[in-house]
């Protein structure tokens, strides 16, 4: 229940989710590389690095952000319609 619980609230909005700060670091790189990548800086990979993240980490974290966005710009110019498990609602997360 605990997890279901905190995975609706980063769906809602992670920035009030109680995570931990590296976690939040993470989630702010990962949004900001996702819905603004023409504005990365060097100041972003530093935040990660002094929240403890090591440059393998960071890749990582880049490589997945930018899979993800890379595949959904595929099914979307494709006409991919979601399976029915990946519609469901937040409430249904919780």
């Amino acid at each position: 229940m605990k997890d279901k619980q905190l995975v609706g609230n980063l769906v809602r909005d992670y920035t009030r989710a109680q995570v931990s700060a590296a976690d939040r670091a993470l989630l702010d790189y990962a949004v900001k590389l996702t819905r603004q990548p023409w504005s990365m800086k060097r100041e972003d990979v530093d935040a990660l690095r002094a929240a403890g993240f090591s440059d393998a980490a960071i890749l990582d974290a880049n490589l997945v952000t930018g899979y993800y966005a890379f595949v959904n710009r595929l099914a979307d110019g494709l006409g991919v319609e979601l399976e029915a498990k990946w519609g469901k609602s937040v409430a249904d997360l919780e």
